[in-house]
């Protein structure tokens, strides 16, 4: 069920997903707006409820599957949940419009392009080349959602969304919610962000490593596996960097782009083909 469901969602939102109904950022402002008008503001301001407040989506879905306890149910479900959690219809308009700029040779389009996506990612490293910011987004709208999946299902899934959205820049019309649901400590919102790509960077880290260069991607692995407190983005750039060295001036160029979406898509199959082994060995259910 686990490898149906992820399958399933990956090629749906390749071929059909289109609309904003699809994206998981509306659900999650409407979960910030609900908050905002009901008892939940105040688990939500506080600096221990918070974590509470960021759980509870997850839980409660989970605990209807399990008191629904049907394996089709549980199918569409997850496959729904993981179908949203990918969806990034806005970054891939965002690409699109990039390669179509590049395409014509207008690099100043291209530039304002990127730094949209690189804002409204909420990136902190100005410094990223376009193929690395790539690399970011695919591990966080992709790699890090089947690694909540597979190890916690829809509640991992659902929680690690919206710490993601909370995360991403906040549109100026829905900052009054936020900043009313969450007040200014979001410390509970950046620490669950941080350790809930801590060992995902790392594992990925290592699949860049083997359908990589394996030895420059492993020793700059190797730099980070014990280091707690290195930013997860700079960890998967610096790693996908080694595994796919370019020369300095092919950086922010389409061949930047292209070899690290590459890498991206590379790891990504390789961790979808040991899903389907753990699967069919019985590990997974």
């Amino acid at each position: 069920m686990t490898l149906i469901s992820m399958l399933l969602a990956l090629i749906i939102e390749r071929l059909a997903v289109r609309s904003d109904a699809w994206q998981a950022n509306r659900y999650c402002r409407a979960y910030v707006r609900f908050t905002a008008g009901s008892a939940l503001r105040k688990l939500a301001a506080d600096k221990l409820g918070q974590y509470l407040w960021l759980a509870l989506p997850g839980a409660v879905v989970m605990l209807l599957l399990y008191l629904l306890d049907n394996h089709l149910i549980s199918l569409l479900v997850n496959t729904l949940v993981l179908l949203l959690a990918i969806g990034c219809w806005h970054y891939r308009q965002l690409y699109k419009q990039y390669l179509n700029a590049m395409d014509r040779g207008d690099e100043e389009a291209a530039f304002i392009t990127m730094q949209q996506m690189r804002s409204d990612m909420g990136s902190q490293r100005e410094q990223s080349s376009y193929g690395q910011l790539l690399v970011w987004l695919n591990f966080r709208y992709y790699a890090a959602v089947v690694f909540w999946f597979l190890l916690l299902g829809a509640f991992g899934v659902i929680t690690y969304v919206l710490v993601r959205h909370l995360q991403e820049a906040v549109a100026e019309e829905h900052a009054a919610d936020y900043a009313v649901c969450l007040g200014e400590d979001n410390k509970a919102v950046h620490c669950t962000a941080h350790w809930a790509l801590w060992f995902p960077a790392r594992l990925f880290g290592l699949g860049f490593a083997l359908v990589g260069h394996f030895s420059r991607a492993s020793t700059a692995l190797l730099g980070y596996f014990l280091d707690f407190t290195a930013d997860n983005e700079q960890v998967i750039v610096d790693v996908a960097t080694a595994a796919e060295p370019l020369p300095a001036e092919s950086l922010n160029t389409l061949e930047d782009s292209s070899y690290m979406v590459q890498l991206a898509k590379r790891n990504m199959l390789f961790f979808l083909a040991f899903t389907a082994i753990l699967t069919l060995s019985g590990w997974l259910g």
